[in-house]
Formats: structure tokens, sequence, C-alpha cells
């Protein structure tokens, strides 16, 4: 069973010189997608990527990350909207080039799709009202 997760990585400063996502190519037989990096050897890093593969490989590749040190969390984890500071103006709508956001016909109300986000923190710049919110 084949298996896609859009995930957030979290390195520390020991192992940021270290080749981590070639062992996943190599080792697990998985590929990866670079969403956004953040990575500097000697400090810490952040790397969300989207990681797909056989499901068994996927598995043992993220045991791997884990077991080398690697905070893994889940990029839906990461982004929030505050719901309270939300006053559905849309700006988040035309600005989002992946379509995370869209309008519930009937009540006009601004729905935000996590599946869809890829992190490009648009919508944190375009937000009047400061509602939205990324956390890593």
């Amino acid at each position: 069973m084949k298996i896609s997760r859009r995930i957030v990585l979290h390195f520390p400063p020991r192992i940021t010189g270290q080749a981590v996502v070639w062992h996943l190519v190599k080792d697990y037989d998985l590929r990866f997608n670079i969403i956004k990096a953040s990575i500097s050897p000697g400090e810490e890093g952040l790397l969300i990527i989207e990681l797909s593969g056989n499901k068994g490989n996927y598995d043992r590749g993220i045991q791997y990350l884990t077991d080398t040190g690697v905070n893994i969390q889940s990029l839906s984890q990461d982004v929030v909207r505050d719901e309270s500071r939300c006053t559905n103006c849309g700006a988040c709508v035309t600005i989002c080039p992946t379509k995370a956001f869209s309008v519930e016909p009937k009540t006009r109300k601004i729905l935000f799709d996590h599946n869809k986000c890829v992190v490009c923190g648009l919508c944190i710049k375009a937000c009047p009202p400061r509602a939205m919110k990324l956390y890593f």
C-alpha cells in the first residue's frame, strides 16, 4: 500500500550536517518533495517535506528519523486559524496558491483545508485581523 504524508522535521544541531534524507531515499526507497527548508550545519534545522512510498518502508523510515533524533510533526499541527479573530474577509482565499481556503456558498464563511496547505505563509501576510498563525 502506498502512503504520502506532509511532515515537519525538526533537526537538532548535532545532526544537521548528516545525510538524513539521503538515507530515506537509499535505505527505505522513499520519495520526498521539499516544501520548505531552513537548515544550517551546527544549528537547529527545519524541513517540511512530503514523504511517500510503500507503507512498510514509510514506517521504517519514520522510525529511522526518530532513532536519529529528528522530531517529527504532522504538517496540519502547525497551521492554525484563530476562529475568534477571523472576520471572513476572504483575503486568504485570493492569495492562497493551493486553494486551501474556500468560501462556503450558503454562509459565506471561509473554510480552511489543512490537507491542501503547503505552509507558504502567504495567508499570514494577507490576513488583516492576523487570524492565521504558523507554529514550528
